[in-house]
């Protein structure tokens, strides 16, 4: 029995490499990523703060707290959706990005919707 949870949010990513951004001779790599959080509970609840854990190929780990995301509060009502598109530079070809949202519901309740890990990496390349 898959019963509707009051305060859940559903978090998908897509990344990609920004090459014309990178100078890989000197440990730059630019990635985009572009989130999508849904709203699948059964409650509205807004968006308060970020928290990232960001770990590069060397295990060097970068915390990333801040309100809100790309200067937005995103309220979500349940069923809608709020996307965005942000980015993150590492000095190694390949890294992986984690964290969590802090939200608040619309009767006062405060949860965090975790952000699964996902990696970061340059397309492999066949010559």
């Amino acid at each position: 029995m898959n019963r509707k949870q009051p305060y859940d949010m559903a978090i998908s990513v897509a990344t990609r490499f920004i090459d014309d951004q990178s100078m890989p001779a000197d440990n730059r790599y630019v990635f985009a990523y572009t989130i999508t959080i849904q709203n699948t509970g059964e409650v509205a609840a807004q968006l308060l703060s970020r928290h990232w854990i960001i770990t590069d190929g060397n295990g060097k780990v970068q915390e990333v707290v801040g309100d809100g995301v790309v200067g937005e509060k995103p309220h979500m009502r349940p069923g809608e959706e709020f996307r965005y598109t942000s980015g993150a530079i590492l000095e190694t070809s390949v890294g992986t990005m984690r964290g969590s949202y802090r939200m608040v519901a619309d009767d006062g309740t405060e949860f965090d919707a975790e952000i699964p890990q996902f990696t970061l990496s340059i397309p492999r390349t066949l010559h």
